[in-house]
This record gives C-alpha cells, structure tokens and sequence, in this order.
C-alpha cells in the first residue's frame, strides 16, 4: 500500500446525518445500561435460551490503536466501553495476516496448518463444520454481511447462514477516503449497518446469529467529522477506526432501541492487523510480524462486569469459537486446535493465576496470490516469552525474537540462543506435519474469473 490522502466517497446520506447527528462528544464516556453481572452469570450463561449473538470482525485492525490496549489516542471509546464492562484478551493472536487463510482458521478453530486454507484457489471443504452451521442446527436465525470478497460463498464462506450477503454500494454524502489506486472497494460500512438495521427489525423478534464484516478500516475510510488525526498514513487509519467505532456504537444502540442489548451478546474480533514500516513494510499479507498478528478480542455480555476482566494469557483467534460455543452452551466445533478460555475468565475473577502461555502459531504462505510458484509458508511460533520466524523456502534464514525484552521484535537473537532455536524450529516442524482436518487431508481448489479476480484487487491485493 502507499501514502494516502483523501477523496470523497458516496454512501447513503440520511444514515450518515443520523451517525453524525447521534455522535457523542469526543470527551463524552459511551455508556449503555445493562443490569449488573458477576463471573457466575459468564458460568451460567449457557443455560440461558434467550441470547442472542452479534460477531463483529474488523478486517485489518491492530490491538495496539485501539483505546482499551493502551493507545495513546482515543480512536475507540465504544470498544473501550465494552471491555471496561466486559471482557478483555490482552495477548491476541491471529493465525495469519491475510483474510482468507486467517478467518478459515477462526471458523474452524484450526491453525492454518491444518485447514490447508493458504492460497488464492483454496476453499474451505464443504465437509467442514461451521459455527454458524451450529447456530443453524440450534434454532437460530443465521446471517452474515459482509464486504471482503476474500469471505465470499464461492470460498466456503458461507456454509450455515440462511442469507449470506454483500450490500450493495450506497451513493450521496461525501466521506473521507484514502486515495490510493489499489483501494478501489466501494461503499462503506455503513451499509453494513443498514442491513443490520433491516435484519434486526424483520429478525430481532427471534433468536438470532448475526456476522457483520466490517471492511472500512482496512479501506482507510471515515466520516468528515472523524477525520481528526491528521492525513498521514497512520492518521487516516486512526480516523478509520474512529469511525467504526462509532458505526459499532450505532449498532448497540439499535439492539438498545429493540430491546435487545439485554439478551445479547456482541463480540470484537479482528483477521490480522496492520504494518506501518515496523519491518520495511506497509499494509499486510506479507509476513506474520506483530503488527500484523496482534488483533483485539472482547465480549461484551448482556451484563455489565463491574471492572471489567482482562485475560492477560496468550491467547489466539483458533480459541474464539471454542470459547463462544461453550459460554452459549451449544456443540463445540469438531476436533479445534484452539479451546475454550472460559477458565481464564473464572480464574481472574477469582483472583486465581493466570495458567502459563501456550504454544501457538501464525502462518502465511508468502506465494499465495501467485498460483505457478511453489507453496512457501512463512511460521511463526510462539513459545513463552521467545518468538521463531522459519521460512520453507528459506529454511536456514531464522528469525528469533525474546518478546520480553524486544515486543516489537527488532532484534534477532537466533544466533546467540542457537539451543532456543532448535528446539522452536523442530517445534514448527512437527506442527507442519501434524494431523489432518477431520475432513480429510485434501484442500479443494475453485477457478476464479477475470470478474472473481478483479474483485480481489478491488480490496489492493496483486493476485495472478
């Protein structure tokens, strides 16, 4: 991606009179009324029937601009709101830097290694089992909306959702937008959020699953009201997250309005992050780097927890669903590799010690948009506090960071802890190696279009 600067974008006027309109002061705290809640209503929670549940995905947002990880800008008080209520995953990982490989692995809660999902033809099998095929199965209306073709149908996307659907475009104000000619999406998600608003009044009445995809952060788009940081590369995408944070506002108070919010649950997640030179890169999809790897987590529960809990062990998208299955007492996913944190949460509010970190991996094939050149997956695996880079292709070219002393992983260390890096490469190799999905260990492939591709690049990937 390149510097930006701002062009006017159409989207649907009177919506954003109404966003504009409603918006809170910047000083202002975000508040919602909720009756009070304690960890043995989080305990209880699956015995409830009447929950309901908004999964929020903000494609391309890093933890670390955001407000409630410690962000020296206020780029997100409703998320904050959230987690100040809720619940908080300090140490998130996502299982890689591109969509599509990192949201197979969250759906299905295996690691990239296992779902085979990796490069530009690879689909997820219709053999796999999906959360929203659970919900399905379970009562619940099912919908998604979404605006990255990367999730389409024709990927596998859309296995258990009664409608699966892309908004179409809206035209009339004007809005902020990055002027880049690899940034061709149009619309914004704004008309995420007035389907939302159709779903929630032609659904809201039963017990619902909704998935919204929220793409403007990845597009650099705001309003002109959250146009406030500057035109600098990592200003525009702070204004960006400004304004979804207030579309994700707007949300809850439409659950407010129908009387739902109590009886809701409503989740923040995200696919990977984003790179602003940390590693001489900018934009994503090409190493798996922290910046591009550490992604926000939070519940927000139809209760309000005094305080809020912060989960300060490792954790990972692979864990998201396990996790969310179990609280709402439904059938977990079919052999995961991640696994329900719900201990983590008890265990915080009881004072209790948090269990020590995991192991856990992130991956990118570095070839995926070009079919005719071998498969390379670029692993990172993290093991307490040390974290290995290993390259197929590469394979004597390791990186070894200790996020102890070096978060921002600048300084290589693999030849002064060559012990350290053994034992992590064989880990990763073993990894590589382990056992098949429980569909089989065959990845299908479909044949995209010139119109499929062009949709791609649409979003600013180069794919062949």
């Amino acid at each position: 991606m390149k510097r930006m600067r701002f062009w006017p974008l159409a989207f649907v006027p009177w919506l954003l009179l109404i966003l504009v309109g409603c918006s809170e002061s910047k000083d202002e705290k975000v508040e919602y009324v909720r009756p009070s809640g304690t960890v043995e209503d989080i305990v209880a929670f699956a015995q409830r029937d009447d929950t309901n549940v908004v999964f929020i995905l903000i494609d391309t947002l890093r933890a670390d601009h955001l407000s409630p990880y410690g962000y020296e800008r206020d780029t997100s008080p409703v998320m904050a709101e959230m987690a100040e209520s809720g619940v908080l995953f300090r140490q998130h990982i996502s299982q890689s830097s591109w969509t599509k490989c990192s949201m197979a692995s969250l759906w299905t809660g295996m690691y990239p290694a296992r779902t085979g999902v990796i490069r530009t033809s690879h689909k997820i099998p219709e053999e796999a089992t999906l959360p929203a095929e659970i919900f399905k199965d379970s009562g619940f209306r099912t919908a998604g909306i979404w605006r990255n073709s990367w999730i389409a149908p024709n990927f596998g996307f859309a296995q258990g959702f009664e409608n699966y659907t892309m908004p179409a475009a809206s035209k009339g104000a004007n809005m902020a937008r990055a002027d880049s000619p690899n940034l061709l999406l149009q619309g914004s998600d704004a008309d995420v959020i007035l389907s939302t608003a159709g779903f929630l009044r032609a659904y809201g009445h039963e017990r619902f699953f909704l998935y919204l995809h929220l793409m403007d952060v990845h597009q650099y788009v705001s309003s002109p009201d959250e146009a406030i940081f500057g035109t600098g590369y990592e200003d525009i995408y702070d204004n960006s997250i400004l304004w979804t944070d207030k579309l994700i506002g707007f949300v809850l108070e439409e659950l407010e309005e129908r009387d739902l919010l109590d009886r809701t649950l409503v989740v923040i997640a995200s696919d990977h992050g984003e790179a602003f030179g940390e590693h001489g890169i900018e934009g994503h999809a090409r190493d798996v780097y922290g910046e591009v790897t550490q992604t926000p987590w939070i519940i927000r529960f139809p209760f309000a927890l005094e305080g809020g809990i912060e989960v300060t062990s490792r954790t990972a998208n692979v864990d998201v669903w396990p996790t969310l299955l179990e609280l709402l007492g439904l059938p977990p996913l079919p052999d995961p590799d991640g696994r329900s944190r719900i201990p983590e949460i008890v265990a915080f509010e009881k004072g209790a010690a948090p269990p020590e970190n995991e192991n856990s991996f992130a991956l990118l094939d570095q070839n995926w948009g070009q079919e005719q050149q071998e498969s390379n997956p670029l692993v990172a695996i993290n093991k307490g506090n040390w974290r290995l880079f290993r390259s197929h292709l590469s394979p004597k070219k390791i990186e070894l960071y200790d996020k102890a002393g070096d978060p921002a992983e600048e300084e290589n260390v693999a030849e002064s802890h060559p012990e350290v890096a053994e034992d992590l490469t064989e880990l990763i190799l073993d990894h590589l190696e382990g056992p098949p999905p429980p569909w089989g260990d065959t990845t299908p492939s479909i044949e995209l279009d010139d119109l499929q591709l062009n949709q791609l690049r649409a979003l600013g990937y180069g794919v062949d």
